[in-house]
């Protein structure tokens, strides 16, 4: 690894790029996503390791960056922890998951701001019901999973 890791800047400079392409459910740069778990773990006190997982946490999943990469990349190695829990594996229950992200630390948090921006109201409400309706209970699931409260929105 670097002597030298990459910069809190230089990290989301890298994620926005290799999420470029992409979408989400709703036709948004995906971009958007990340930046707004990342501000939810800045909103939540998490540190510079766990913001650089917020951008990052979904990299490896979508293939947007390779494990590889991740293994190279000068950062720290708790920040990387925190991407591979995040980093759901094919055909993977979601109680092995939600494990996962209790027994690594720092990764809950991040979680907790990713699951919040998924489910905010605002952002399902432009989907079809079905997925909607969906959703709501993945992440319901995953929450009670993970033994979270439900969020509070914006401003609660």
């Amino acid at each position: 690894m670097d002597d030298e890791l990459l910069t809190p800047d230089q990290v989301e400079t890298l994620a926005r790029a290799a999420h470029a392409r992409q979408t989400d459910k709703a036709g948004r740069p995906y971009a958007e996503h990340l930046a707004a778990v990342a501000e939810g773990v800045r909103q939540r006190g998490g540190d510079a390791e766990q913001l650089a997982a917020a951008w990052l946490h979904d990299a490896v999943e979508d293939d947007a960056l390779s494990e590889e990469w991740l293994t190279e990349a000068a950062l720290t190695p708790r920040t990387k922890a925190i991407v591979r829990a995040l980093t759901r594996r094919p055909g993977e229950p979601p109680e092995a998951y939600a494990g996962r992200v209790l027994a690594t630390p720092g990764a809950l948090l991040v979680k907790q701001a990713d699951l919040a921006h998924n489910a905010d109201p605002a952002r399902l409400a432009v989907l079809d019901e079905a997925t909607r309706k969906r959703l709501t209970e993945k992440y319901t699931r995953m929450r009670a999973l993970l033994g979270l409260e439900p969020d509070p929105g914006p401003g609660e």
